[in-house]
């Protein structure tokens, strides 16, 4: 992998390290990220729907979730009838996380997931705000490691940001042709970290193409998300013509 990625992987754990006590205002719509009651109540009411949809696919078992952060989401996880093992590369927000979710039957590793090896398989795996973080060259490495991750009959369901203008602060990029954006803390100090915005079409189109198909939908203006299944697990008419594709990628 390039060093120019590692060192990007790098400056983008140190942002979200020093963003920690900061954190939820983005979920809030606080701060920077207020744009009035008419965006936050939307923004709620897309994030709940999200929640729905998750909560439907009644997670259980042995849970995994991916890039915790401050326990937005593990909160939510942890009513679940399992175990969860929740993965950060920030001590800081592990400890907002602990906090917040206060669970025996939670497990916290701090790890960076780009180093993570899988010590079991997953009944269920979840990430949010993950996949746009990953750097494109990782992309496959990452599906892969899930892969090895994910039980035989587990489930990936993930959740991301959709491009929109008022989703971020005013002062943080969102350049659609670039895969890094601009961050700035409200201390003023500024980080490049990665960030791609996808779309179900071109994100269903570059899991193909490593071997997963994607069942993925958007909410009116903030979210995408949905669930992911390897190829080889899907039944052999429901999988032909992805199977084609799996096999004739190149090594």
């Amino acid at each position: 992998m390039p060093d120019s990625d590692q060192l990007l992987v790098d400056a983008q754990i140190r942002y979200y390290r020093q963003r920690a006590p900061e954190y939820d205002e983005w979920y809030y719509r606080r701060g920077h990220f207020d744009h009035g009651p008419d965006h936050t109540r939307l923004w709620h009411e897309e994030y709940g729907l999200v929640r729905d949809r998750l909560d439907a696919l009644k997670p259980s078992g042995r849970m995994l979730e991916l890039a915790c952060g401050t326990g937005l989401w593990t909160e939510q996880l942890a009513r679940y009838n399992g175990t969860l093992t929740a993965i950060d590369a920030s001590p800081e927000v592990l400890a907002l996380n602990r906090a917040r979710v206060r669970s025996v039957d939670v497990r916290y590793q701090p790890c960076d997931i780009f180093r993570w090896e899988p010590d079991q398989t997953y009944d269920f795996v979840f990430f949010g705000f993950w996949i746009s973080h990953v750097p494109p060259s990782r992309f496959a490495a990452f599906w892969d490691r899930l892969r090895t991750a994910l039980a035989p009959d587990g489930t990936v369901f993930f959740v991301d940001n959709r491009h929109h203008a008022d989703a971020s602060a005013p002062n943080h990029g969102a350049n659609l042709r670039r895969t890094t954006q601009r961050r700035v803390l409200n201390d003023g100090r500024t980080f490049e970290i990665v960030k791609v915005f996808n779309d179900p079409e071109g994100l269903t189109a570059r899991l193909e193409l490593i071997g997963w198909r994607g069942d993925l939908r958007t909410t009116d203006n903030f979210f995408i998300y949905g669930t992911a299944t390897p190829f080889e697990r899907l039944k052999p008419e429901a999988n032909k013509a992805g199977a084609v594709m799996w096999h004739q990628r190149p090594s």
